[in-house]
C-alpha cells in the first residue's frame, strides 16, 4: 500500500464501521443483556479483541516474511500486495452493496468459528473485566471480511512484528463505533445502515485498493 500502512489501516478500521456494526454490533450490545455496561466493561471487551487482532497480524506477518524469504522476495511480493488491495477493493464494493465476494471470503474462517462461538455463551452477560476480556479475545476470530482485509495487509508488511503493529492499528481504528455501539445502540446502527453513509466509507476503501494496484507497479524490480 502506498499510502503509509499504519495510518492507512487505522483508517479503514473506521470507515469499516459500518460493516463492525453489523458483524459486532449485536455482541457489543449484549455486553449486559439489557443492563447498562460500563465504559470500562467496553474497554476490556475490546482490548481481548485488539488481542487476539495483534496476534493474528504477527501470524500473518510471520508467514509473508517466510514466503518471501523462500520463494524470492520480489515475486511473492507483488503477490501479497495484489492480493491485500484486492481485498480492499473487494471492502470497498461490498460497503457499497455491488459485490458479495467479502462474503464468501468470511466463509473461509467459518471452520474454526465454528468451534469458538460455543464458549463465547459462557461469558455473557460479562459482569466482570476478566469475563469481557475473555469475550473479546475469543470474539476477535469472528470470520470477518474487514479484518481479512487488514490481514492481507498484515502479509506484507515483512515481519511478525510489524504485522502484529498493523493490526493493532486497524483494531483501534475500529473503536470508535464498537465503542458508540455499545452506548448509542440503535440509534449509531440506523445511522450507519444509511446508503449515503455506506457509499462514501466504501468509496475511500475502495480508493486505498485501486491506489495500492497502482503502486504495486513500483515493486517490480527495474530490468538490468
Amino acid at each position: 500500500m502506498p499510502l503509509p500502512a499504519y495510518p492507512a489501516l487505522l483508517l479503514v478500521g473506521f470507515l469499516g464501521g459500518v460493516h463492525c456494526i453489523g458483524m459486532c454490533g449485536g455482541i457489543v450490545g449484549a455486553l449486559s443483556m439489557g443492563a447498562p455496561a460500563s465504559i470500562a466493561i467496553h474497554l476490556a471487551y475490546s482490548a481481548g479483541r485488539l488481542l487476539s487482532y495483534a496476534c493474528a497480524g504477527a501470524l500473518a506477518g510471520g508467514l509473508g516474511e517466510a514466503s518471501m524469504a523462500m520463494a524470492g522476495q520480489w515475486p511473492v511480493r507483488t503477490l501479497l500486495y495484489l492480493a491485500a488491495n484486492l481485498m480492499l477493493i473487494a471492502l470497498g464494493l461490498h460497503l457499497m452493496g455491488r459485490s458479495q465476494a467479502i462474503v464468501l471470503i468470511e466463509r473461509a474462517g467459518a471452520r474454526l468459528w465454528h468451534h469458538l462461538q460455543p464458549l463465547t455463551r459462557r461469558y455473557l452477560p460479562a459482569r466482570s473485566l476478566s469475563q469481557a476480556f475473555r469475550l473479546g479475545v475469543l470474539w476477535g476470530w469472528l470470520p470477518c471480511g474487514l479484518v481479512y482485509s487488514a490481514l492481507a495487509t498484515a502479509l506484507t508488511s515483512g515481519s511478525a512484528w510489524h504485522g502484529a503493529g498493523l493490526m493493532l492499528a486497524f483494531g483501534v481504528g475500529t473503536l470508535p463505533n464498537l465503542l458508540l455501539a455499545g452506548l448509542l445502540a440503535t440509534r449509531l446502527q440506523a445511522r450507519l445502515s444509511d446508503p449515503v453513509v455506506r457509499l462514501g466509507c466504501g468509496l475511500v476503501i475502495l480508493g486505498f485498493g485501486v491506489w495500492g494496484l497502482i503502486g504495486v507497479v513500483g515493486l517490480s524490480p527495474l530490468p538490468a
